[in-house]
C-alpha cells in the first residue's frame, strides 16, 4: 500500500530555513505527481506547490513563491520542501500527498 512518511519539520525563527524530506513507498514513485499541503491551527488543509513527474513542472501557492522550492529524487523516492525565509504564518503541518494518500505530516513552527 501507498505509504509517504515526512520529517525534517521543527522550531525555526522568523526568516529561517527548513528542509522536508518524505520517503515514498508501494507504488510507483517516479511516474506520480507530488504536492505538499499544509494545515494550521484552526484552519482548512490548503495546497503548497507540486511538481510533476520529471521534476520540471512545478507550481506554488502565491503565499510561499519565491520562498519555497519542491523538488524531488526519483532515485531516492524522495520528495522535499526547501522552505526559506520563514515567517510565522507559515507554522502549519505540513503533508505531502499523492492521488488521494497522505502521510501523517510533519509540524513546522516558525517563532521567536
Amino acid at each position: 500500500q501507498v505509504q509517504l512518511v515526512e520529517s525534517g519539520g521543527g522550531l525555526v525563527q522568523p526568516g529561517g530555513s527548513l528542509r522536508l524530506s518524505c520517503v515514498a513507498s508501494g507504488f510507483t514513485f517516479r511516474t506520480s505527481i507530488m504536492t505538499w499541503y499544509r494545515q494550521a491551527p484552526g484552519k482548512e488543509r490548503e495546497f503548497v506547490a507540486m511538481v510533476g513527474s520529471d521534476g520540471i513542472l512545478r507550481n506554488y501557492a502565491d503565499s510561499v513563491k519565491g520562498r519555497f522550492t519542491i523538488s524531488r529524487d526519483n532515485d531516492k523516492n524522495t520528495l522535499y520542501l526547501e522552505m526559506n525565509s520563514l515567517k510565522p504564518e507559515d507554522t502549519a503541518v505540513y503533508f505531502c500527498s499523492t492521488s488521494g494518500s497522505w502521510g501523517q505530516g510533519t509540524q513546522v513552527t516558525v517563532s521567536s
